[in-house]
């Protein structure tokens, strides 16, 4: 039986020594949630579109190595679903055999009302928001399970519980990321994995900036938000490294609603 370890609460929180493989890292909640989890600690695994030699996570990497942390980075399209499988092993490789933490956190939106919606725009996001995560989630189990240890989060959204407008395929996504990370979260508990959710709120990053250049719907859903404000992407530093130590050890398939209070009202 793996119980809650037994140590001062600065301890429950380190995570050196410890690998993790993060996609989506290259700006907004995931580049905050790399550096947290390197201030932390841990060695982090980059994912970077393969269409550049130049460093595009170039700000996150260097923040990571001034932790003094190691920063690894791998070349991977997500929108090619053979890449993506073998992304998995490749970071294995990289990072000594070892990755402790899976984050979650590459997405895409697309905007349409949901009778002129594409499919094309409706398979790239379904692919990269669920599908991706499946692939990565599962090779994570395949690897964890075993060794029984290991903790996986999945970035999901408000839309994970709610409908959106005009973001049906978003929508559809998220909300099955949701249901897969309990599906995971109830196979994997017993065997010391711990799988749960991250549900951001309206946050000010590239991929809100359609909503933030609109003042009616900007001011409609600042004025829905009881902390009064958007979320900025340094709000996802505590809830990343609190899901990915030893202080979460009994928390599981759960979803950690970081919104300044949305969901609640």
């Amino acid at each position: 039986m793996d119980l809650s370890p037994a140590l001062p609460a600065p301890a429950l929180f380190d995570l050196a020594g410890c690998n993790v493989l993060i996609t989506g890292a290259t700006r907004g909640i995931g580049a905050a949630c790399a550096l947290a989890l390197a201030e932390a600690g841990a060695n982090i695994c980059l994912v970077q579109r393969p269409t550049t030699d130049a460093v595009e996570n170039k700000e996150t990497y260097n923040g990571i190595i001034a932790c003094g942390a190691s920063a690894t980075i791998l070349h991977c399209n997500l929108e090619d679903m053979d890449q993506v499988r073998g992304l998995f092993p490749r970071a294995l490789e990289a990072m000594g055999g070892n990755i402790h933490i899976l984050v979650n956190c590459a997405g895409i939106q697309r905007r349409h009302p949901a009778v002129a919606f594409p499919e094309a725009d409706w398979d790239d996001v379904i692919n990269i928001n669920l599908k991706v995560c499946w692939i990565l989630a599962q090779a994570a189990g395949q690897h964890m399970v075993p060794l029984r240890r290991g903790k996986i989060i999945n970035i999901c959204s408000l839309l994970t519980f709610q409908g959106g407008i005009t973001v049906p395929a978003y929508a559809a996504a998220k909300g099955a990321l949701g249901q897969l990370t309990k599906a995971l979260s109830n196979e994997w508990s017993q065997h010391n994995v711990q799988v749960n959710g991250i549900c951001p709120g309206y946050i000010a990053t590239d991929m809100n900036e359609k909503l933030l250049a609109d003042p009616v719907r900007l001011r409609q859903i600042t004025e829905r938000i009881p902390a009064g404000r958007w979320g900025t992407p340094k709000d996802f530093a505590g809830p990343a490294v609190f899901l990915s130590s030893r202080a979460s050890q009994y928390v599981c398939g759960e979803m950690l609603v970081v919104d300044g209070g949305w969901m609640g009202r």
